[in-house]
């Protein structure tokens, strides 16, 4: 494959409808994770003083915009829609360079986030209240829901469009005004999504962009007193740290976080079936997804059947360039990331677990951060691999006697995002549906959200009402009950 060098791209903050440096003029630069040679754009090393001035624009443009009727300000989520479709090829090819993940799956973010913005676009005319019987008489009583004020969004890199429209969309739907902070090293696309907003004509300071170090600019967002709410999506460690800083203020957050989610077959004839949902759940966006299966339990006597059909379909992987059409596997996002992945491999080693396939760094001649789809086998319920998030392309299998020693090992977990549940037993299915420790549930297919429904977990691994879906106004608006004596 030839790879074509582009220019870097020279990023800018986005406040109050101004594209502008920050506030020091410091930069700093973003490699192509599959070529470190490539530098896909420059952008600002923020401040706390650009942060402020970010949350004063969205502060005086929430007076008219909160004024608005929910039905026109659903209008301009459609037209960013529009947009973004037309230029979807362009963003998916961004997306690639900037994050690594192959195009196919690139694109597939890109037309996910379309379907999520014209779903939460439609639900301005579905933010109702409730008309309630009085214990009195002459007495009307019923609720209404009225925007918060200025949301501070703060968003991943794993998937750095889908996810911080699942923030702003219903943010503004609801008649909220954002301040929108992307992962440092996926910047690119959130200076893409602003610039989307501008060409849909959004009016100035309703989204502002603020590029920066979670120290400098995150912190700043979450203690700013004008900043009415926190919606973030990453590790729970992060998460757990906003979650205390916002309680000191008394303000809501929206926190979606980290997971360990198992797959359990058994009884389950077909398990040819059951690895191809789960190999793909495991290794799409090369395991960097919070919903990623990582930890696979089956029955002692499948054991053997499901490692080898495992190994057949994990060897099947083409690693490289996500912009090589042949390319199924792309680069970890970061050289932290990759050696990361290799730390856990050789704790699993050191553990005792089997190596089945893969393990170690994949050289495809540009210094990427490749590595290649890791299998392990044998391995301990209680060992680091089983229990700790690796947020690479490591999947782990373990055998239990029985169903409920199986479902136990599953909810043995700090982490309750997701789970799923490969087997024909209908009272073993209504057991896992019922019993497991998790927000969003899988019988007979892989962790596969949809784009009108509710996206969240328990435990560790969320807090606040789901994102997307019906859910969504539970954190972007606040209840009002009104008691109307005639």
């Amino acid at each position: 494959m030839v790879v074509v060098k582009s220019s870097p791209i020279t990023v800018k903050n986005y406040i109050g409808g101004k594209w502008v440096p920050s506030s020091n003029n410091q930069t700093y630069k973003r490699e192509n994770p599959a070529n470190i040679k490539e530098i896909i754009w420059i952008a600002p090393n923020s401040t706390e003083e650009d942060a402020n001035n970010a949350v004063d624009a969205a502060q005086e443009a929430f007076k008219s915009w909160s004024k608005m009727s929910p039905i026109n300000r659903g209008k301009y989520l459609y037209r960013f829609a529009e947009i973004l479709e037309s230029q979807k090829d362009e963003v998916a090819d961004l997306l690639t360079k900037e994050q690594g993940k192959p195009f196919s799956e690139s694109l597939g973010e890109v037309n996910k986030t379309i379907s999520e913005v014209r779903f939460t676009a439609g639900e301005a005319s579905r933010l109702t209240g409730e008309t309630l019987p009085s214990e009195r008489e002459n007495v009307n009583i019923r609720t209404i829901r009225v925007p918060k004020g200025v949301i501070a969004a703060i968003s991943p890199w794993n998937f750095p469009l889908v996810t911080p429209l699942r923030k702003i969309a219903p943010a503004l739907v609801a008649g909220n005004t954002v301040v929108f902070k992307p992962a440092s090293v996926t910047v690119g696309m959130g200076y893409k999504i602003a610039e989307l907003f501008e060409q849909a004509g959004l009016p100035e300071g309703v989204l502002n962009l603020i590029i920066g170090s979670g120290r400098n600019v995150g912190n700043q967002l979450v203690n700013h007193p004008k900043v009415r709410g926190v919606t973030f999506t990453g590790s729970t460690g992060v998460g757990s740290n906003i979650y205390e800083q916002a309680s000191k203020r008394l303000i809501h957050v929206q926190l979606e976080m980290g997971g360990k989610n198992a797959a359990i077959i058994y009884e389950y004839p077909d398990i040819e079936k059951a690895i191809n949902q789960i190999v793909p759940a495991a290794f799409a966006a090369t395991g960097q997804r919070c919903t990623s299966i990582s930890r696979i339990i089956v029955n002692k006597q499948d054991r053997d059947r499901v490692v080898a059909a495992l190994k057949e379909k994990t060897e099947a992987y083409v690693i490289g360039d996500g912009l090589d059409k042949q390319t199924t596997l792309g680069p970890l996002v970061s050289k932290d990331q990759l050696e990361t992945t290799q730390k856990y491999v050789q704790i699993g080693l050191r553990e005792g677990a089997t190596l089945i396939a893969g393990g170690k760094a994949s050289d495809q001649g540009t210094q990427g951060y490749f590595f290649e789809p890791t299998i392990f086998a044998d391995v301990k319920p209680n060992s680091r691999i089983a229990k700790e998030e690796i947020f690479g392309p490591v999947l782990v299998v373990l055998t239990a006697n029985s169903f409920n020693e199986a479902l136990e090992i599953c909810n043995d977990s700090d982490y309750g995002l997701a789970a799923a549940c490969f087997t024909q037993n209908k009272s073993y299915q209504d057991l896992f549906v019922n019993q497991v420790e998790a927000g969003m549930i899988h019988v007979n297919n892989g962790t596969i959200s949809e784009s009108h429904v509710p996206f969240g977990g328990l435990k560790h691994s969320a807090i606040g009402p789901y994102s997307i879906g019906s859910t969504a106004k539970d954190f972007f608006t606040d209840l009002k009950v009104i008691y109307d004596a005639n």
